[in-house]
């Protein structure tokens, strides 16, 4: 099976040795994406809710640069640092998938590249 490497300048370079995303055969594998500016390559300022949409914009930028959408999501991983901003994450989540959403695991961690709150990661299918 060949693979093809994913990569996007509308979503922040790698900060280590990987690539965006993959894709292999009809699927791709993200990333996990963490709520850095593209254009800045900071966190965004705010709370958890800012966050998520960063790390959200982030997904769509590479699902669209791999030949498709949110709507191609089957499965995602969130990662939180505090489960207690659960609710808060899902509202926000619940905006990007309105319909059909994707199945999901959500994990607290003890902690995140750059002192982030949160990252997410998809697997898409073509």
């Amino acid at each position: 099976m060949s693979k093809k490497i994913i990569s996007t300048t509308k979503a922040p370079s790698a900060i280590g040795p990987y690539s965006q995303a993959v894709k292999a055969g009809n699927l791709v594998f993200t990333s996990g994406q963490i709520p850095l500016d593209p254009e800045t390559g900071k966190v965004v300022e705010g709370g958890i809710r800012d966050q998520a949409h960063q790390a959200l914009r982030n997904l769509r930028a590479i699902c669209e640069e791999a030949g498709g959408s949110l709507l191609n999501v089957v499965k995602t991983t969130l990662f939180l640092t505090d489960m207690s901003q659960f609710k808060a994450v899902n509202e926000v989540y619940a905006e990007y998938f309105t319909d059909q959403p994707p199945a999901r695991s959500t994990v607290q961690v003890a902690a995140l590249p750059l002192g982030v709150h949160l990252e997410i990661e998809a697997v898409l299918s073509f």
